[in-house]
């Protein structure tokens, strides 16, 4: 029951506001200040005292007002909160989504949480992409990093539900603004030998060094930030199974990854590592070097383009595409291709697969095919294969054989039954029926009229 009064001392002071004493949904004991009009007061008690009755029967959600409350706060109040959250991501990773979910609050004018609306979060990020050409990959990453500042919202008890959780990420294979192509491994070697040859240091490192670096791009499929986090201690070269260890730390899935060696990089390791501390990094600051760079100035000396109609030829693509393409073309199955590209989808794995006209035409010549009696002859240059059947007329027995003999039945060695004879006398009957009496009596006399005119 709720209540109103004055303290002691302010009881004939009608300048001073009322007390209200009530208890809360929880059974708790409050006090909440009221006004200096008595009858006012009493409204406000009344009021307290329904709502903590309908909280009790469940018929007004606690949890959902304190939610509506905290929209009215800043923005960036909640945009600090959630930068702390990520504390334990890279440094790289944490700056990258700051940089575009603040993007994004600043673009769409955002000053409260209450103000966030999804119709306005991808007119803008569509609009940005648009103004800076751009593609559906840069367009789905903005979403992705404002989906989760969204997600933290929600499950920390700022939103009761996500504003964006209705929009959908672009078709990025309709809108493919940088794809990359494999390169052959003759293509590979004459880059490695490019770089050993240049004499020049290009991101900081020398011809040694860049190739050094693009041979074991290739060989392991590593991305640029694992590779830089190599050091000799990385490498277990003595067992029988070689093996490279990649921590969790720099492992793009955020695992620890030991893989198998070739035994041809074996073979350079060895000789590579053999004075180097096994503490030291083998390629300092490699993940924040340019390192397309360093293959189109090794790619020009050789003659070899940086960029086709079927693509770029940048580090990911020299590295890991040609990794994965050649794992394919050797034959490795798709279970094996995913487990060694370390992708949780083969999906995935399918877009670092490049098919060449060289391939596709290979392929395609091994369909097999049949002569019809369409065609008059085989074409110059092809040579009758096992596939190539006779037409279809030849293999069809003519029409003196007999049919039966190919169904396992020789009409020759069959003795015809009697209940064969009686069918057989049926069915010529059948196909010869004779007339009626009252017919056979009127064609009789006729043929008699025609006799007696005759002998006249």
């Amino acid at each position: 029951m709720a209540c109103i009064y004055k303290r002691g001392k302010d009881q004939q002071n009608k300048r001073k506001c009322w007390i209200i004493g009530y208890s809360d949904y929880n059974g708790k004991r409050r006090t909440v200040k009221g006004f200096t009009d008595r009858g006012a007061t009493e409204q406000l008690a009344a009021k307290l005292e329904h709502e903590a009755m309908l909280r009790r029967r469940k018929l007004i959600d606690p949890v959902k007002e304190q939610i509506a409350g905290r929209k009215s706060q800043p923005i960036e109040v909640h945009l600090s909160a959630f930068e702390e959250s990520l504390a334990k991501r890279t440094d790289e990773y944490r700056k990258l989504v700051m940089t575009r979910v603040r993007r994004i609050v600043a673009g769409c004018s955002f000053k409260t949480v209450g103000d966030i609306e999804g119709s306005a979060v991808q007119k803008f990020i569509w609009k940005f992409c648009e103004e800076n050409d751009f593609g559906n990959k840069t367009s789905n990453h903005y979403l992705a990093a404002f989906g989760a500042f969204c997600n933290w919202l929600v499950n920390f008890q700022q939103l009761l539900t996500s504003p964006i959780s209705m929009l959908e990420p672009l078709n990025t294979e309709i809108d493919n603004r940088h794809p990359r192509r494999a390169l052959s491994l003759g293509e590979l070697q004459q880059l490695a030998k490019s770089a050993r040859q240049s004499g020049k240091i290009v991101e900081g490192f020398d011809g040694e060094q860049r190739a050094r670096i693009y041979l074991i791009s290739y060989f392991t499929g590593f991305r640029r930030r694992e590779i830089s986090s190599l050091t000799p201690g990385s490498f277990d070269l003595n067992s029988s199974k070689p093996t490279v260890t990649i921590e969790a730390a720099f492992s793009k899935h955020r695992r620890r990854d030991v893989m198998q060696l070739h035994h041809a990089l074996v073979e350079m390791l060895s000789a590579w590592l053999s004075d180097v501390p096994a503490d030291q990094v083998l390629f300092p600051r490699l993940a924040k070097r340019k390192t397309w760079l360093m293959v189109k100035k090794d790619l020009a000396r050789t003659g070899i383009p940086y960029k086709t109609s079927e693509g770029v030829a940048d580090f990911h693509a020299i590295g890991r595409h040609t990794h994965i393409t050649a794992l394919d073309e050797a034959g490795v199955g798709p279970s094996m291709l995913q487990t060694l590209a370390r992708h949780s989808d083969f999906k995935t794995t399918r877009r670092y697969i490049h098919v060449g006209a060289k391939e596709q035409s290979q392929a395609i010549q091994l369909l097999p095919w049949q002569r019809f009696s369409s065609v008059s002859n085989v074409p110059s240059g092809h040579s009758e294969s096992p596939m190539d059947a006779e037409p279809v007329s030849k293999q069809l027995p003519k029409k003196h054989d007999n049919p039966g003999k190919y169904q396992g039945y020789d009409a020759k060695s069959h003795t015809e039954s009697s209940a064969d004879a009686k069918d057989k006398e049926r069915r010529a009957r059948d196909s010869n029926p004779q007339p009626i009496a009252g017919q056979l009596i009127s064609n009789q006399s006729a043929s008699h009229s025609l006799t007696l005119r005759r002998q006249m």
